[in-house]
């Protein structure tokens, strides 16, 4: 029957009537079929009380030597506090901060900073996940055996070539020489010698051959062959020519052979000697190691099972030599290699600093063109003539902010630095009332160290190319901007410019030094890009002068806006000079740093070198969430902007032009209050300063601001703390002709302004309109307008007290925040503290937390979540526990949505630390379980409970943790499981699990995310509930959650059940959960007396629960849809393969233990037998048909088939080796294969030729025949007769061999459901099982028969009913075709994508041929059809590294597969031989188990496991010689062509092995019949090279021919057969 090809439309699909739905209507089909039929929900089965079980078998556990698999290790978990680690040198916290912290939150944000974290540990988690997160990496074998395969063999080379080129050494010796005629009849005269062309060459089994040909085309037949293995020696005979030798043989003949010289002839004669003593040694050596078959005497003695302890040395042997390089097989598993994350939990760190993109800015040189040198003896370097003063800072044009606070930089030359007055700071450590004062400092950093920064490190969050560098530039105060910038303007007369401008300059730094103006400006962009590629090939643009009307921030926003438009930027006056700075990344390994709040970072000792400073400057992070995370460190900066001063309308000053703005921090407005040295002070100066000015407009009465204050907060802020700003008028006037008293009055005081710190307990952070008051009477704070009636003196307020300063600040604070709702929730909170009475208002207080903003939440997350589980368990009102949770669902949500998740999972894995409330004796775990369980009823809020189930992760999460911190905190962790928590808990877990099914069940078509997310959750939480809770209860969830589900849910119900069930088993003492050990009643038994379960009885799935319910569940799944099945199995296996590299499972006993809880799968594969393709047959052939064994499926010739014969065997066998009589072609064997072999099974009887022929069987009708062939006709194989013949009795072996797995080939038939009902008493699928499932299932059936022990194996076969006992000799042929090696073009064509098409055999077509002629034209035609798939042997498009890995994978698989099966199978003869005896050998299991021997020759296997399967068979041959030798011939007759096929191969050591098995069968032949004769297995060889021969299988060539001479050179070399007739 032909295999349909992929790309034709299948009929099914055209008869409807919109071609394409043909996959939805069988879907819709299946689903309807299902629904209607098969939705019988399976009975419940309880599970054992687990901790009962364990008290009440403590004897036979403590007493077994594998007790390790059967209880939880004690200290399972524990919770410890973990160092938390800081960057700095010494803690952020000011050091009696928390002491005069008042505020609750203050309070909080510190505690939070300085708190370690508390982790609990659980000590076997590395065991808890899936496998591929084992510590002990799973990876593939580094070096994998290369095994060597016939189908890789190259097809074109020369068949000879490649017999010589064998293993043993090839070709030894060639030349001409004269060959005497070899009839010994007639004298060897000169006359009678010819010219012949000889080859030496070495065979596989290590003998000798001398061919000889015509001439020196040796690719020829040769004319004759002297076989070396018979010569006894070589003498020199110069009696009748001259340089003649001869080589005398066994037999008293000899061969006379002549050279042309006597060097030649020597060279001969001393080869052929070496050869012969070589051959005679190794001789010699295989006498003393023994034959382990071929002793004379054994083959006489009794074939019983009484003979069978002389094999049990052999089969020791044979298992060591397969042990050896033996391999785990799940390591070669596919899948192993494949990377997938899905299961990996992600990494999670504890809180840290974490900063966004970092750039370091180095200040090289400010210069200008105006210079000279300003020593007085004009002795030194040339230098800028004046000091100036560079700021530099990031604008963000996008955005239309500043992102980052001022990097200050004096890199004025010490001789310029020496025009200003001291600022009396040099070299002192912090002054004594600093913020910073009592900490200590350091490495010695004293202040001098950090007095001229040159390098700051920039930090951006969110880069992109429109972020610039600016640098304004200021200088001492002169007068007007203009006025100044000019003599750096021009070119001409720079000398004598200077020394005018140096005048100006000394006079204006010794008068006016503290004041500054500003003067120029500069910027250049920082990126290329928005990731973040720093821009280091851009300079600095040219310095442009200062605009005094264009001063503030906004202003230099528009002028960046137009810095790429060359045209607007030409219009700048330009100062001339350079700017030389340059920006770079960040060193990882950043040493001698400073924080913006002057704090040293952690660094080596020998690293600190204060001399170069690196200052981190504070960046100004936007105030959205995504860029936001949470605060790890004390901060408290206030930066104060002024931003613009009204003054033209004053009339309280008489002068006030030159207006110097002078910022203050005071805690008091008392007349003699001091102000808080706080403000960051300047390069050059002290580190705090008590006041600080702003640059000064030169005539200007409405001066614009630029400058940024930058203060220290204290971290309790009460609303007596102000900012007060004092203006002053300053003279510029130095004109000489003016008063002393005037020259000597710099600052006139022109108005005051203050601004409270604090409103409704916020600090103040918008810009606010300030008025301007003429005075400062005591008291001034409560002055805030003109309108208040006050005693005592009044204010004076400037221009009638309207608003004439505008400043602004901003709150740079971690222990601040400006939300209302936030403060507000703290504030109250305090309240009830201090009160003891919690009142109603605390819900509206947690309801409005819903109006947070995002960004503070995120900033302030774990002071937040902290409070948020202190509230949970204050009240005893269970409204509040609910609301504490929506607000915590709100923030867990946010936080998701803006995908800063990984905060949640730091807090709780590191942060949270559940108390219980010592007041009432609430715990965390259980009021969080309860108000879950309230959000989840039906009757709340969707949304809310959407969220909590999309998000559940969280609230798992910290259920677990307060379990572990209550149990380690109360000592419960050391009592019985049973009395650790209080029975409400448990009910309420209950009560959780049982509200959260349903929305898992039912809400998974509208919101999948949420649903998948929840069930995964409980998943978690259900499997880590193993580690606290009471075992037999968290069992009894389980099944609670099982029952939700149904035979017949969708696709995704599936996905959620076994990802649940997936996530449980992966616990990390799965195996103590399932408790493999007996449960017999009674004493405690054996394990060798074990009554050990093969199938999911009630009592298995109770007393081993995980693993049962796992099986059950598989088996369910195998019922359903394609993809169902794939996600069971691969769970299953998943876990297997987990076993497999678990290093506490290593040893062959505790795998053998293991593979006790899989034995139920053996009846899960039996039921589902009927649904594998014995052999699927890969789409595109890659065997050499022509010269080597034949490895397809649809070519093989039929196994076990007997045949009708018409006429006498004699007539039938000669006729067709002659070509005189046609074959005739069987019926049942068309059903796969038309083979003229098939006639061809002779049928002679054990002491000779007989004549009986075989009763004919009825031929089978069509529709008979397709019942058969699509049904497992195999279980019924013992419903047949035993007086039927044979052929008939075989048909029902007959297994679908043909059929593709791929879905759309997938064959029913109604006659397939006859066999589920021999199975099972339910329904079952009969639709076949795709080839990537059967694969993977019997990955794990290996396996387990891999691990389990011989016992286990006894066991099973003994208990198995007849059909059972086929079907598992069925299952490992199975095995062997679907791991098959299908060769290296094979795999690159799969590869290439071509592996899916299957091409069109034309012969499969065609009439069944019914002549030889017939066969010869359909095989031709078969080799013409396969494309050109062979001639371009290694021509792969594919990468070839990845097809050699491949098939060396592969090779490695279908190896280890097939010793796998081969040591089943000689454990199963060791115990069974008396059964396997039965009738001569001729029983129906002996068929099946000689059937699966034969598999092994029938498909590509290694040269390493065929060297296996070889000596197997011998032992199999020497175990059951009346299978072969007596009754029927069926089996040899199969058994010869197999091997005769293996005689053709390429592969020498195969040949030579073949040969070897073959003379061994004939000689046990010659044994058996009391060594009279070996007359079957004689006409087997024959009948089976006619064969051969009618199946274009061309073994005339010199393949052939040598495994010939290796048998006639055994048989002359054998001394035990010298005297007898063989």
């Amino acid at each position: 029957m032909s295999v349909p090809s992929h790309v034709e439309t299948r009929k099914f699909t055209r008869g409807l009537r919109k071609p394409g739905t043909a996959a939805e209507l069988r879907q819709s089909v299946s689903e309807a079929v299902r629904t209607s039929v098969l939705v019988v929900k399976p009975r419940v089965v309880e599970p054992l009380d687990y901790e009962s079980v364990l008290v009440q078998r403590k004897t036979q556990i403590l007493s077994d030597g594998l007790r390790d698999m059967l209880q939880f290790p004690l200290e399972d978990f524990q919770v410890c506090t973990l160092p938390r680690q800081i960057r700095t040198f010494y803690p952020s916290i000011p050091p009696h901060a928390l002491r005069e912290a008042q505020n609750l939150f203050v309070q909080e944000c510190i505690k939070s900073y300085i708190s370690d974290w508390h982790v609990v540990n659980y000590k076997y988690e590395d065991y808890s996940g899936d496998f591929r997160q084992l510590h002990n990496k799973v990876s593939r074998p580094d070096n994998l055996a290369q095994h060597v395969f016939e189908v890789d063999e190259d097809v074109d080379k020369d068949e000879d070539t490649a017999s010589l080129g064998s293993q043993k050494g090839g070709l030894i010796k060639q030349g001409w020489l004269h060959k005497g005629n070899m009839n010994s009849a007639i004298s060897v005269t000169m006359r009678s010698f010819k010219r012949r062309y000889f080859h030496l060459t070495q065979l596989g089994d290590g003998s000798y051959n001398l061919n000889f040909y015509k001439d020196e085309k040796i690719n020829k037949e040769p004319k004759g062959t002297i076989f070396l293995d018979s010569c006894m020696g070589v003498v020199q005979n110069n009696r009748v020519r001259r340089f003649a030798f001869e080589l005398k043989m066994q037999d008293k003949s000899g061969y006379v052979l002549a050279a042309d010289s006597e060097s030649e002839m020597d060279d001969w004669i001393s080869t052929l000697n070496k050869i012969l003593s070589s051959s005679f040694e190794l001789a010699m050596q295989d006498k003393r190691n023994g034959d382990l078959h071929d002793d004379d005497e054994q083959a006489k003695s009794d074939h019983s099972s009484s003979s069978m302890d002389s094999f049990q040395s052999a089969r020791d042997i044979e298992n060591k030599m397969r042990n050896e390089t033996r391999l785990k097989l799940f390591t070669l598993d596919p899948d192993l290699q494949k990377l997938d994350f899905s299961g990996i939990e992600p990494d999670v760190k504890p809180f840290e600093e974490r900063f966004g993109k970092r750039i370091l800015v180095n200040c090289n040189d400010l210069s200008f063109n105006l210079q000279s040198c300003v020593a007085e003896n004009e002795e030194g370097p040339t230098t800028n003539v004046e000091p100036f003063f560079v700021s530099l800072s990031l604008f963000d044009i996008q955005s239309g902010r500043k992102i980052s606070s001022d990097f200050n930089v004096d890199m004025n030359h010490p001789s310029v630095k020496a025009l200003l007055p001291p600022s009396g700071a040099h070299n002192r450590t912090a002054a004594p009332d600093s913020p910073q004062a009592a900490q200590p400092t350091a490495n010695s950093l004293t202040e001098s160290a950090i007095q001229f920064p040159r390098q700051g490190v920039f930090s951006v969050t969110c880069p992109h190319p429109d972020i610039f560098l600016v640098a304004r530039i200021e200088k001492v105060l002169q007068g007007g901007i203009a006025h100044c910038a000019e003599p750096y303007m021009k070119n001409s007369d720079s000398a004598k410019a200077a020394q005018k401008v140096l005048k100006n300059a000394k006079m204006a730094c010794s008068r006016l030094g503290q004041y500054r103006m500003p003067f120029a400006w500069a910027a250049r962009p920082l990126f290329k890009d928005a990731s973040g590629t720093v821009d280091k090939s851009a300079r600095f643009s040219a310095l442009y002068r200062q605009d005094g009307n264009k001063l503030s921030n906004e202003d230099m926003f528009r002028l960046l806006a137009d810095f790429r438009k060359p045209e607007k930027m030409a219009k700048l006056p330009v100062i001339l000079g350079n700017l030389d700075v340059t920006v770079d990344n960040v060193a990882p390994d950043l040493t001698n740093c400073v924080t913006p709040s002057y704090l040293p970072l952690r660094q080596k000792e020998d690293a600190a070198d204060w001399s170069r400073m690196v200052f981190e400057v504070e960046e100004f992070v936007p105030s959205i969430a995504k860029c936001s995370q949470p605060f790890t460190i004390y901060n408290n900066h206030l930066y104060v902007y002024p931003r613009h001063l009204k003054y033209d309308s004053q009339k309280s000053f008489t002068k006030a032009r030159n207006i110097a703005l002078c910022l203050e921090f005071r805690d008091s407005d008392e007349e003699d209050a001091l102000p808080l040295k706080c403000i960051y002070g300047r390069p050059g100066g002290p580190m705090f300063c008590k006041k600080a000015f702003a640059p000064v407009l030169h005539h200007q009465q409405n001066p614009e601001f630029y400058e940024e204050f930058k203060i220290e907060l204290p971290a309790q802020l009460t609303d007596r703390h102000h900012l007060l700003f004092t203006l002053y008028h300053i003279s510029c006037d130095s004109n000489s002709k003016a008063s002393t008293k005037r020259r000597e009055q710099v600052e006139i005081q022109v108005g005051y302004a203050w601004l409270p710190l604090l409103k409704d307990g916020r600090v103040i952070m918008n810009e606010q309109q300030v008025a301007v008051a003429a005075n400062l009477p005591s008291g001034y704070l409560s002055y805030q307008d003109n309108s208040s009636k006050h005693t005592g003196q009044e204010v004076k307020w400037v221009d009638g007290g309207r608003p004439l300063l505008k400043v602004s600040t901003q709150l740079v604070s971690t222990v601040y925040t400006q939300d209302q709702h936030l403060h507000n929730f703290f504030h109250h909170c305090q309240s009830i503290e201090s009160t003891g009475q919690s009142g109603g208002e605390l819900i509206k207080y947690l309801k409005s937390l819903h109006a947070m903003e995002a960004h503070v939440m995120v900033k302030f997350l774990p002071t937040i979540l902290n409070q948020l589980f202190r509230v949970l368990t204050i009240s005893g009102q269970d409204d509040v526990a609910v609301n504490v949770t929506r607000v915590m669902i709100h923030v867990v949500a946010q936080c998701h949505e803006e995908g800063l998740e990984h905060h949640l999972r730091s807090y709780v894995k590191y942060v949270l630390k559940a108390e219980t409330n010592l007041t009432n004796g609430k715990t965390v775990h259980e009021d969080l379980a309860k108000a879950m369980t309230t959000i989840l009823k039906p009757s709340t809020d969707f949304l809310t409970s959407n969220k909590l189930l999309k998000y559940s992760w969280y609230f798992f999460e910290v259920l677990v943790k307060s379990m572990a911190q209550y149990l380690t905190e109360t000592g419960k962790a050391k009592v019985s499981r049973n009395q650790r928590f209080s029975a409400s808990f448990y009910h309420s877990v209950e009560t959780l699990v049982t509200m959260l099914m349903p929305h898992i069940t039912q809400k998974y078509k509208d919101n999948l995310d949420a649903t998948r997310n929840a069930n995964h959750s409980l998943a978690v939480f259900i499997k880590r509930c193993f580690t606290f809770m009471d075992r037999g209860f968290v069992f009894k969830q389980i099944n609670n959650y099982i029952n939700c589900f149904m035979p017949g849910d969708a696709k995704t119900l599936y996905e959620f059940k076994f990802e649940f069930l997936k996530v449980v088993c992966n616990h990390e003492h799965y195996v103590p959960l399932n408790l493999p050990m007996p449960f017999g009643k009674g004493r405690i038994q054996r394990f060798q007396d074990l009554q050990l379960d093969y199938s999911l009885t009630d009592d298995f799935c109770k007393n081993h629960f995980l693993v049962g319910l796992l099986l059950r569940e598989v088996g369910g799944a195998v019922q359903e849809f394609r993809d169902v099945r794939q996600i069971a199995v691969q769970v299953l296996k998943n876990l297997m393969i987990k076993h497999i590299f678990d290093d506490r499972y290593s040893s062959k006993g505790q795998q053998a233990r293991l593979a006790t809880l899989y034995l139920p799968l053996f009846s899960l594969l039996l039921e589902n037998v009927h649904r594998f393709n014995i052999k699927d047959v890969p789409p595109v052939t890659n065997q050499t048909n022509i010269n080597g064994r034949d490895d397809h499926v649809m070519m093989t010739p039929t196994k076990n088939m007997a045949s009708p014969v018409d006429s006498s065997l004699h007539k039938e066998v000669f006729g067709v080796i002659s070509g005189t009589v046609s074959p005739h072609t069987p019926t049942v064997s068309s059903v796969r294969h038309t083979d003229s072999r098939s006639s061809l099974i002779g049928t002679d009887s054990a002491n000779g030729l007989s004549e009986r022929s075989i009763d004919k069987p009825h031929p089978l009708d069509k529709r008979e025949r397709f019942t058969r062939r699509h049904s497992a006709s195999v279980l019924c194989f013992f419903t047949v007769s035993e007086e039927s013949p044979l052929s008939a009795r075989l048909k029902c072996q007959t297994m679908d061999f043909s059929l593709l797995s791929a879905p759309s080939e997938q064959h029913t038939h109604p006659t397939q459901c006859h066999v589920a009902g021999v199975l099972d008493s339910s329904l079952l699928r009969c639709d076949k099982l795709d080839q990537s499932e059967v694969k993977n299932i019997l990955m794990c059936f290996l396996h387990v028969l891999k691990s389990m022990s011989e016992d286990a194996l006894f066991n099973y076969w003994n208990k198995a009913s007849a059909t059972d006992l086929m079907n598992f000799f069925s299952l490992l042929e199975v095995c062997l075709h679907q791991f098959r090696y299908m060769g290296k073009r094979h795999i690159a064509r799969t590869l290439e994508g071509s592996g899916s098409v299957v091409h069109e055999r034309r012969s499969q077509t065609l009439p069944v041929s019914r002549s030889r002629t017939g066969a010869l034209h359909m095989r031709l035609q078969q080799l013409n059809s396969l494309d050109n798939s062979y001639t371009y042997n290694h021509n792969y498009s594919h990468s070839d590294a990845d097809v050699l890995n491949q098939s060396l994978l592969e090779g490695n698989i279908a190896t280890e597969v097939c010793l796998t099966v081969l040591d089943t199978l000689s454990i199963f003869i060791m115990g069974f031989k008396t059964q396997l005896s039965l009738d001569h050998g001729h029983n129906p299991l002996m068929k099946k188990v000689f059937q699966v021997h034969l598999c092994f020759l029938q498909i590509n296997q290694s040269e390493t496991a065929l060297k296996q399967v070889f000596t197997s068979l011998r032992t199999f041959i020497y175990k059951f010689p009346c299978t072969f030798f007596e009754g029927r011939a069926d089996m040899c007759a199969s058994f010869c062509y197999e091997i005769l096929k293996c005689c053709n191969s390429k592969l020498s050591s195969i040949r030579s092995d073949a040969a070897h098995l073959l003379y061994f069968l004939m000689k046990s032949n010659f044994d058996y019949t009391g060594r009279k004769s070996f007359v079957r297995t004689h006409l087997q060889v024959v009948i089976g090279v006619s064969q051969l021969i009618a199946d274009v299988i061309g073994i005339g060539g010199t393949r052939f021919q040598e495994s010939l001479s290796i048998i006639n050179n055994c048989a002359n070399s054998d001394k035990t057969i010298k005297v007898s007739s063989f």
